[in-house]
């Protein structure tokens, strides 16, 4: 079985990019798992990943493709969260968004998407959102 973790923020737009590129990828859907995960930095309304606009365009998209998945959720820190869960799955691969950003941006607000590809030792699909 083929391991796919996708990190999932909370822009529409990633979600529905995201799901493009997974869609495209050359799989066979028998084969493959995907785990969607959304981490929450702050949640005080209490909602759940299957609420977030981004993951229902992202499985909407599965599930028109015939990709099976599970959606998890976590809190803290995203990009500590998906490599945890990529740990925790053995994950073949892992699929993430990414934006432009300055230097400075991501000096001053961190980027989850480079601390996630200079901290793993898996296989990343950077998806521009």
């Amino acid at each position: 079985m083929y391991q796919i973790v996708v990190g999932v923020d909370q822009s529409e737009d990633s979600g529905t990019s995201l799901g493009k590129a997974i869609v495209s990828l050359p799989i066979d859907t028998a084969d493959v798992n995907i785990t969607v995960l959304h981490c929450f930095e702050d949640n005080p309304s209490g909602a759940s990943a299957t609420q977030i606009g981004s993951v229902r365009r992202l499985t909407e998209q599965l599930n028109d493709a015939g990709i099976g998945y599970t959606v998890r959720e976590d809190s803290g820190n995203p990009s500590d969260a998906i490599l945890s869960l990529a740990a925790d799955v053995d994950a073949d691969l892992l699929v993430i968004g990414g934006r432009k950003r300055s230097p400075t941006g991501k000096a001053l607000f961190g980027s989850v998407t480079q601390s996630v590809i200079l901290e793993s030792d898996r296989p990343i699909t950077v998806v521009k959102t």
